[in-house]
């Protein structure tokens, strides 16, 4: 049995708190209690915060190999050109990155993940990871149906073998509202109506050409489509912004997670709150800024109350699988948010999102959630996270 008595203790919930003690088993909570019940003898004191394992709900853990292989700074259009293009890598040299990649966000105080796949690489690393994984097997058929059945027929495989990775989550994915036919948004809706307590995920609003491409049927997409041979002269615009074609196509009973959201606007978020109860937003800062060196306006989703959560994408968008850091990079260029905030962020809504909230997420008796010290400085009742914070589990 182990008595910690921290700064500041986050529980998943509320404000930070002081002058608590966790008291837990082999990371099992037994109990978290005042501190003027100890003597100082019985306690160990830290200094810094203790909180709840972290909670990524967006990785692409099977893109692990491409680290440092993709220019940052290009906008998603040429990023994306960079990864499909990208091919003839050793199997094992893919096999090696994804469980050093596993290893790294567990070390980096990550239980649980959201994780994109498309292949069948990552399924024997989750089955034998110390992480809880929701797979989301992610389809696309480049808005034309002619490809839809194909489709289907692809990722069925890659559904059925990452399935054995029970007791992890697993269901089906559209990519993003520009990559996906109404075909087959209805197919996936269907196969997850199958599915019980599962999230489905969707990249949505990461640039503004997304938003063009269904207000005006105009912008980058339609030369990306060119480049790959595929022609949208019959592609009709909605009018709309894109979350509103997804919102058409998807299931409001299900949870749902848009990722990214750099160019939503006020409209957007209200309008999926009105959708749909079970709303999440995963945001993954140092992607955002490393694909299109931009940030979401975290403001307007405070303002409406969205449940927010925090994903580190894949590493080849990315310099590291670290919510620590994800947190560290919104704390300094959006530093009006609590810290508490971003913590709820990173654990208890990551959790819900997932559907992991039983498990993870919040530092209750019974519950084995991960405990996780995190070095800061206190300036003037001030939470400081420094560069030199890091995290380790207790």
């Amino acid at each position: 049995m182990e008595k910690i008595c921290p700064e500041y203790l986050f529980d998943g919930a509320g404000d930070l708190q002081v002058d608590k003690v966790l008291i837990h088993e082999r990371g099992k909570i037994l109990s978290i209690e005042d501190r003027a019940n100890f003597e100082d003898s019985e306690v160990h004191f830290f200094k810094g915060i203790v909180c709840p394992g972290f909670v990524n709900t967006h990785c692409h853990l099977e893109l692990s190999h491409m680290k440092g292989k993709a220019n940052s700074g290009t906008g998603l259009l040429p990023f994306l050109n960079t990864v499909v293009g990208f091919r003839d890598i050793e199997y094992s040299e893919i096999i090696s990155a994804i469980q050093k990649a596993d290893e790294e966000m567990y070390k980096n105080g990550i239980v649980a993940v959201g994780d994109i796949s498309n292949k069948l690489d990552t399924a024997e690393i989750k089955e034998k990871s110390q992480i809880a994984y929701h797979t989301f097997v992610e389809m696309f058929d480049f808005m034309n149906k002619g490809m839809t059945q194909s489709t289907i027929n692809q990722y069925t495989e890659v559904f059925q073998g990452q399935a054995r990775t029970f007791p992890n989550k697993i269901s089906y994915a559209p990519h993003a509202p520009y990559t996906v036919s109404t075909d087959l948004f209805q197919y996936i809706k269907k196969q997850n109506s199958l599915l019980d307590n599962v999230t489905v995920s969707i990249h949505n609003q990461e640039t503004i050409h997304e938003d063009e491409l269904f207000q005006t049927g105009n912008g980058g997409f339609i030369e990306f489509y060119k480049g790959f041979g595929i022609n949208m002269k019959d592609f009709v615009p909605t009018g709309k912004s894109a979350i509103h074609y997804a919102l058409e196509n998807m299931n409001p009973d299900k949870k749902t997670l848009f990722v990214h959201n750099t160019c939503s606007k006020t409209s957007d978020i209200k309008a999926a709150h009105a959708w749909g109860d079970e709303v999440y937003w995963a945001t993954c800062p140092n992607a955002n800024l490393y694909i299109e060196n931009r940030l979401p306006n975290y403001q307007i989703f405070l303002d409406q109350e969205a449940l927010m959560t925090i994903g580190t994408d894949s590493l080849t968008s990315n310099w590291q699988l670290s919510i620590l850091e994800e947190i560290k990079t919104i704390n300094r260029l959006q530093s009006y948010i609590p810290i508490s905030t971003l913590l709820k962020w990173a654990t208890s809504n990551g959790a819900r999102a997932l559907g992991y909230e039983d498990s993870f997420g919040k530092l209750l008796p019974g519950m084995s959630p991960g405990i996780l010290l995190i070095n800061c400085t206190v300036n003037n009742s001030h939470v400081d996270l420094s560069k030199a914070s890091v995290v380790r589990l207790a």
